[in-house]
């Protein structure tokens, strides 16, 4: 008797059937829910609403995934090591040194391509996954966080918002801690505009390391069908931010 789930293939247009019909953990793709559709503005915004986000490589059809359980770093759960808390102290203070939202989209999802997915030995975000992001970027659906040192990007990292949802997608960085320092201020923007949690899809040490950790799909998606109906806080990003993730986040030595 064959057990294999089924995958409903989507065209364009169709909506996403429940996130209960994912596949199990124990399956031959834990979470893989549909196949196919598009990649569309629209698609993507009702996807991330759903909990649900494409992940395919090249030669693949698009595949759409909803984990159980889902990583989540609370951002009053960040953890503010001690030596990013003095790599911090250093950035900040260095007036070469700034924090940019939205400058340089296009080249963040760039140099992100060229890093390999968790698990995996090749990029994911191919030229179809670009285009999409750039296109939801240009709508307001996507944002870069990014790390300038002497009027040079040396990394940063993306995500997809939708109200208040907050979903991150991937970071790169060309010096130590510089995709850390994004993350921070990414966390710090959070903290003040009182945006509780951010998406971080796969369970990683790296971002367990920061605070992160699973909670089920159902929580999740519980919190994120409130957080999307709220309106999203203006992505700007100010100085005095990082004065309150300093003052709130929790410091383990």
């Amino acid at each position: 008797m064959n057990n294999q789930p089924t995958l409903p293939l989507l065209h364009p247009g169709d909506p996403f059937p429940p996130i209960s019909k994912s596949w199990p953990p124990g399956s031959p793709a834990p979470g893989l829910i549909a196949v196919g559709g598009a990649l569309d503005v629209a698609t993507l915004r009702n996807a991330y609403a759903s909990t649900i986000f494409p992940w395919f490589s090249a030669g693949e059809p698009i595949l759409w995934w909803s984990p159980d359980p889902r990583m989540v770093l609370k951002v009053s759960d960040f953890r503010l090591h001690h030596s990013l808390r003095k790599t911090l102290h250093r950035f900040v203070g260095d007036a070469r040194s700034e924090v940019r939202f939205d400058s340089a989209f296009h080249q963040v999802i760039g140099a992100c391509a060229r890093i390999p997915r968790h698990g995996q030995s090749g990029t994911w975000i191919g030229p179809k996954m670009r285009s999409a992001y750039q296109a939801l970027y240009e709508a307001g659906g996507a944002h870069s966080v990014e790390t300038w040192i002497d009027g040079q990007l040396v990394a940063g990292l993306y995500c997809v918002s939708v109200g208040r949802a907050l979903f991150g997608e991937s970071m790169f960085t060309d010096v130590t801690d510089g995709s850390k320092i994004a993350l921070s201020a990414l966390v710090a923007w959070c903290r003040h505009h009182g945006v509780p949690l951010i998406d971080c899809q796969q369970n990683t040490h790296h971002l367990a390391s920061l605070g992160a950790h699973e909670i089920s799909r159902l929580e999740f998606a519980e919190r994120v069908a409130v957080l999307a109906k709220e309106p999203s806080p203006e992505w700007k990003f100010e100085p005095i931010y990082w004065d309150e993730l300093v003052l709130s986040a929790q410091n383990p030595q």
